[in-house]
């Protein structure tokens, strides 16, 4: 049996709908969807996919640093935005920092989000390929 590490970031809606940032069960890590929202509860970036995505990778690069992972650990992201048309931006900021990564990708429009005012969201799967 490999153990599970639950990683927090520590916020009162991971007890309430019973979900963790990020599982890691061996060398595996799981990042929960993942919105542009600060410490204090507040959307980065209003308006602003670019920001906003940049500013979630950075939050998921935080958990997986966490479960003992990197960036460059990422195998697939899952990207979920309010408005398609806007896919080039949120496509810009992927590449920014996932250019010469090159997870397997997947972008998708849905008809909202959590709450008004967040335009993307995201999740990740990384392996780790470290003894």
């Amino acid at each position: 049996m490999t153990n599970r590490q639950n990683i927090s970031s520590g916020t009162s809606w991971e007890a309430i709908a019973g979900f963790s940032r990020a599982v890691r069960i061996g060398n595996v890590v799981h990042v929960s969807g993942t919105t542009a929202t600060d410490d204090d509860g507040n959307i980065v970036g209003l308006g602003d996919p670019f920001a906003q995505t940049t500013y979630i990778i950075r939050k998921i690069e935080r958990a997986l640093n966490q479960a003992g992972a990197s960036l460059t650990d990422v195998i697939r992201t899952r990207i979920y935005v309010t408005d398609a048309s806007q896919w080039e931006a949120v496509a810009r900021a992927h590449g920014e920092i996932f250019g010469s990564i090159r997870p397997a990708n997947t972008l998708v429009e849905v008809s909202a989000l959590i709450g008004e005012g967040y335009l993307v969201e995201m999740e990740a799967d990384a392996v780790i390929n470290k003894p």
